[in-house]
């Protein structure tokens, strides 16, 4: 994820507190996920628990922000959209995923701007992973 000069000395890891901070933000979203009605068909792309799920997102999220290169060290690269090559990928997936993403950053990261910063930037990678026809560009 691009840095703005000011960022440059403070990794987003960092401003998003570090691991725990991290691990917040990933547990809530995942709770929001299984707890949403309007995230069903997104959950249901995913195991019974969800804890597998979340070790890896924090994993990824944690050497995307720039912090350890968890996700790297276990795995490889993230290569994203072969790994969700599997899954039908569509509109309405790809805007439950940001609406659980959505609620948490706005839950847990009290900057505005640099949440809108990080909404953004999940809404392409989201957009970037559809692979399914008729799909529209997420919005958020």
């Amino acid at each position: 994820m691009p840095q703005t000069a000011a960022e440059a000395t403070t990794t987003l890891y960092d401003t998003l507190g570090g691991e725990a901070g991290v691990q917040r933000l990933v547990q809530r979203f995942y709770a929001l996920m299984d707890e949403l009605p309007e995230a069903y068909t997104v959950r249901q792309m995913h195991p019974e628990s969800l804890n597998g799920s979340a070790q890896s997102l924090f994993e990824f999220l944690s050497g995307w922000f720039g912090g350890p290169s968890l996700y790297i060290e276990k795995k490889g690269h993230p290569r994203l959209r072969m790994r969700h090559a599997p899954y039908a990928v569509g509109s309405v997936v790809r805007d439950e995923w940001m609406l659980c993403m959505t609620q948490a950053l706005t839950e847990q990261v009290a900057d505005v701007a640099f949440r809108a910063r990080l909404i953004e930037t999940f809404s392409q990678m989201a957009n970037h992973l559809v692979n399914t026809d008729g799909s529209h560009s997420c919005t958020a």
